[in-house]
């Protein structure tokens, strides 16, 4: 017999003691779940607008839970934006900002001694796991998944080998998992496919614990490949087109059947999931398959991948959770990727470590409907085609989109598009903006300061 049917059976009188007895039972500490979508676009999403690409699961989510139209990636390529969210540092102070390759395989490892969300709450009694692409080093470096607070790990660790979705292999831990149906040129097993079941086993297996999950998608990041169109094979669309809104649908219905689980397994009630989008579209807005999507969203948005404006800033975002999130709100206050650390330790009871402070806010408060965390401002920058920098403080938002450039300056309130550049009518803002982005950043030699000209290399002697 459940709760409900108990308190039906013997009456009123019987509410005021149950609920007293339920107050003085300890509440197991929550689930916490971070689904984070590779390259996924704000207007990509029904519950922001999106017409043509169904995502009814994820829209449920939003209105059972928070929507955000103004969460915050870590900037706007993979793996500095995953390190972002791991270690709480925005990118003044983040270990890695830009993705680095390493050959073969891999991308730069996170460095030895890294405080994570991982080993924070691992300190705490949890289950840990991330799903789906890691990003931020090989398993023998010190950037290893298992070696950074997480249990158990499955799928791509390096990022170019996650442009596959076919691939001869991905990882069971720290061990190749061959898939010989995908060898020789062959297409047979997806492996969305794999990571989706492996992620249902592992939430399965541990459901009686807390846990943490880093489920962290490939899709609908390039190549675009889908084993099955569904309702978009008839369309008269491109082929990239038709794979594109499959893959979103995709993630839309692998999310749905997590949640089912939970529910299955009688813990949804006491899960909190956080979903976003990595570091918006992969596609300019202007081009055809932006436009077929209204990725920009009529032009409220400005920018995609790789950029500092709001296109590749701000992210498709809810967070869910029955008692924990507050229900059918839509809010506009932002928050960022480093808010995240402090917000999963608080909810597991888990202390950071003495000597480190990370540069976000616990976001607690503005999730069960109070108002987000004040700061002074956000930060960004990339070293990726250049080095390039952005800063957020109350609504004002100045951009250098060029390594020693000028700073643009705009007015968010008004111009959220980010098409009227206010730098030359507001100097005394230009100058306080340069100030902060000065101070927010921690000097790296790997990182050159995007205020400073590139140096440049002297022609060699023609032959």
């Amino acid at each position: 017999m459940n709760r409900r049917d108990f308190i039906k059976s013997v009456g009123v009188a019987a509410v005021a003691v149950g609920t007293v007895r339920a107050a003085e039972t300890p509440k197991r500490k929550p689930n916490l779940i971070f689904i984070l979508s590779d390259d996924i676009a704000q207007g990509d999403l029904g519950a922001y607008g999106q017409k043509l690409i169904k995502t009814p699961n994820l829209d449920r989510l939003c209105k059972e839970g928070t929507l955000y139209t103004s969460a915050y990636t870590g900037t706007s390529v993979c793996a500095p934006t995953r390190t972002s969210f791991f270690t709480g540092l925005h990118m003044g102070n983040c270990p890695t900002r830009a993705n680095r390759e390493i050959r073969p395989e891999g991308q730069r490892p996170l460095p030895a001694n890294t405080v994570t969300v991982g080993k924070i709450l691992k300190t705490a009694g949890y289950k840990t796991a991330t799903m789906g692409k890691w990003g931020m080093g090989m398993f023998h470096t010190t950037g290893s998944p298992l070696k950074n607070g997480i249990d158990h790990f499955f799928g791509y660790n390096c990022q170019r080998h996650a442009h596959s979705y076919f691939p001869p292999y991905l990882y069971n831990d720290d061990k190749r998992f061959a898939i010989p149906e995908n060898t020789k040129g062959q297409k047979k097993v997806y492996a969305q496919e794999l990571i989706q079941q492996d992620v249902l086993k592992w939430v399965d297996k541990n459901a009686k614990d807390p846990f943490f999950l880093f489920y962290a998608l490939t899709l609908p990041h390039g190549r675009f490949e889908i084993d099955d169109q569904g309702i978009y094979a008839d369309k008269p669309w491109t082929q990239t087109e038709k794979n594109y809104a499959a893959m979103v649908t995709r993630i839309d219905s692998d999310v749905g059947a997590l949640v089912a689980l939970l529910k299955k397994k009688g813990i949804a009630d006491n899960t909190l999931i956080v979903f976003s989008g990595d570091n918006g579209a992969s596609f300019n807005p202007t081009s055809k398959i932006g436009k077929r999507f209204n990725q920009s969203m009529d032009g409220k948005l400005r920018g995609y991948k790789r950029g500092m404006y709001e296109g590749a800033l701000r992210q498709a975002a809810f967070a869910w959770g029955p008692g924990m999130v507050a229900a059918g709100r839509v809010t506009d206050e932002p928050w960022a990727f480093w808010d995240l650390l402090p917000t999963f330790a608080e909810l597991g009871q888990a202390e950071i470590p003495k000597g480190f402070k990370p540069d976000g806010h616990s976001l607690v408060k503005f999730l069960k409907g109070g108002a987000a965390p004040k700061r002074d401002y956000f930060y960004w920058e990339l070293h990726e085609r250049g080095s390039i920098q952005a800063i957020r403080w109350d609504n004002w938002k100045a951009v250098r989109p060029k390594r020693g450039g000028a700073v643009e300056l705009y007015n968010l309130t008004d111009d959220l598009g980010e098409r009227k550049d206010l730098a030359k009518t507001h100097p005394k803002l230009v100058t306080k903006a340069i100030e902060m982005m000065n101070a927010a950043r921690t000097p790296h030699p790997d990182w050159p300061d995007p205020a400073t000209p590139p140096t440049k290399k002297p022609r060699g002697k023609k032959k």
